[in-house]
């Protein structure tokens, strides 16, 4: 799986293009914002995006969605249904962040838990992980063993559950539960932040770690 990560917004947020190697065909995965720095980076790679893709219903992570979804003429897919009161909540959390105006936001489709999702000759499977939001979804390509796991787990940390309808133990579960078995050797793309390792963080992360839960951590 080819991809490039775009940090964009003051929240560094992680927009990610996926493409599949054989036909360019590509996925714009949460477009947080500042659409022509996505855009450019569509033309950079030279592929050619039919979707785009929402790990959750986050501001930071959806803020360009409806415009790059009109300019592209794609659908939007994604997250989980449980999520819709955040999407329909935009003009809230724009006045929550000091974003400028969204109007509430629809998508194309939800998603559930073992979902597939067609990306040219790739197929990424869909794992529902609340805990952030209700209703956070997470990508994995299980040939190359990569995950785009949004906000429910960072290289050293994990995701906030303070938000509205967060849920901490929801995390955990979805983070050792759902993530954790896939393998040590899953590289994962957070919503911000640098890549990790499920291994790695399986070992040594202070929050989720099998240190840190062993001594009720």
């Amino acid at each position: 799986m080819r991809y490039e990560i775009v940090p964009v917004t003051p929240f560094q947020q992680n927009c990610t293009i996926l493409a599949c190697p054989e036909t360019g065909v590509a996925a714009i995965v949460d477009p947080g914002g500042e659409p022509e720095r996505i855009l450019a980076a569509v033309a950079r790679m030279a592929v050619t995006p039919d979707k785009i893709l929402l790990t959750h219903g986050h501001l930071d992570h959806v803020g360009a969605t409806a415009e790059l979804a009109r300019r592209l003429k794609v659908p939007v897919i994604g997250p989980h249904a449980d999520d819709e009161f955040l999407l329909a909540g935009m003009p809230q959390q724009c006045q929550m962040f000091g974003f400028p105006y969204h109007a509430p936001l629809s998508t194309d489709r939800w998603l559930s838990a073992g979902d597939h999702v067609a990306l040219g000759n790739q197929s990424l499977e869909v794992l529902h992980c609340p805990g952030h939001t209700p209703g956070h979804v997470v990508f994995y390509h299980r040939p190359s063993q990569l995950a785009q796991v949004g906000d429910v787990l960072f290289n050293g940390s994990i995701g906030r559950t303070d938000f509205p309808r967060g849920n901490h133990a929801d995390l955990i579960r979805s983070i050792r539960t759902v993530l954790f078995p896939l393998g040590d050797a899953v590289r994962f793309i957070p919503g911000h932040g640098p890549m990790g390792q499920f291994g790695a963080e399986r070992r040594h992360n202070p929050f989720v770690g099998d240190r840190a839960l062993r001594h009720g951590g």
